[in-house]
């Protein structure tokens, strides 16, 4: 997940590794040829060299803002749900008597809200449950291939039995469904993003065009130096693969990876502050007491 920590070099360059074996071996063999046998005759024009690499700087262009999109909507989806599940948690403690039972109840629907972030962080990513997420499942005896979607099913019903038990005004309890409608709607946008697939044949498309372009470099620039000559044939390549791998990263935001939206450590923030909202005076002070104000 993308963090204010720095991407390993040595990862990223492990992505691309394959690509930058076959354009250095093309590089070095191609540099050295060109000034041998019937390579030597061989003189393309760089003016062509320079209009497909316009045309793939377009292309990666596209890619990349394309990508940076899906990314940032997905940072922008679990923001709503950061926000979401604090108005959630508001709204139940406003509606409901200031007492242990009303108490007791906003800390049950905090808890399943809790629950509800991190089965949907786990379900995106397709992570085995984690231990809070499996314990809740077993007490739910649930064999819903839909968890999250499930968990939100779940605070409906125990919100239908608040509102019968305490009468809660019709209004209130619209606002609370409104909240629980966000949540169903970010939900399935972080579904959607998930599910729909960029393009493979763009990338193949990309792919072919760096390959020609890496192909034509050797035969158009100038044949003072090989060491030169091998350089750029290595170096422009390779900065288009990683432009374009670099675009490939950031479009998928949920596979678990270092660049993805970071959703594990939102559902630790949103359990944070939602566990502290939840806890009654007592448990507050006890909590004080003991250093343990934030429970994980």
């Amino acid at each position: 997940m993308l963090l204010n920590k720095k991407i390993s070099i040595g990862y990223f360059i492990s992505l691309i590794k394959y690509d930058l074996i076959a354009i250095a071996s093309y590089a070095i063999l191609a540099g050295s040829f060109d000034h041998y046998w019937i390579f030597a005759k061989i003189n393309i024009p760089l003016a062509i060299s320079a209009f497909v690499g316009t045309v793939l700087s377009l292309l990666l262009a596209f890619r990349t803002s394309q990508s940076y999109e899906r990314w940032w909507e997905a940072r922008t989806v679990w923001g709503a749900i950061v926000n979401d599940s604090r108005t959630l948690v508001r709204q139940v403690q406003q509606f409901l008597p200031d007492d242990h039972v009303g108490a007791a109840y906003v800390k049950k629907i905090a808890e399943q809200q809790i629950v509800w972030c991190h089965a949907l962080s786990q379900s995106l990513r397709k992570l085995p449950w984690s231990g809070l997420v499996k314990d809740h499942v077993d007490q739910l005896h649930t064999t819903t291939t839909n968890l999250p979607n499930h968990l939100l099913s779940e605070h409906s019903r125990l919100l239908a039995k608040v509102s019968k038990e305490f009468s809660i005004d019709p209004n209130k309890q619209v606002q609370i469904d409104m909240t629980i409608m966000r949540l169903c709607d970010s939900m399935g946008k972080c579904e959607r993003i998930k599910n729909t697939v960029f393009p493979r044949s763009y990338s193949v498309l990309l792919h072919f065009i760096i390959y020609v372009l890496m192909s034509l470099l050797p035969f158009g620039l100038e044949d003072n130096s090989k060491l030169v000559e091998v350089l750029l044939t290595f170096v422009i390549p390779a900065l288009f693969i990683s432009i374009e791998k670099t675009a490939h990263l950031m479009q998928d935001p949920f596979e678990n990876r270092p660049t993805d939206t970071p959703t594990t450590a939102l559902s630790l923030t949103i359990e944070r502050n939602l566990r502290e909202m939840s806890l009654m005076d007592g448990e507050i002070a006890d909590n004080d007491q003991k250093g343990t104000y934030y429970l994980l």
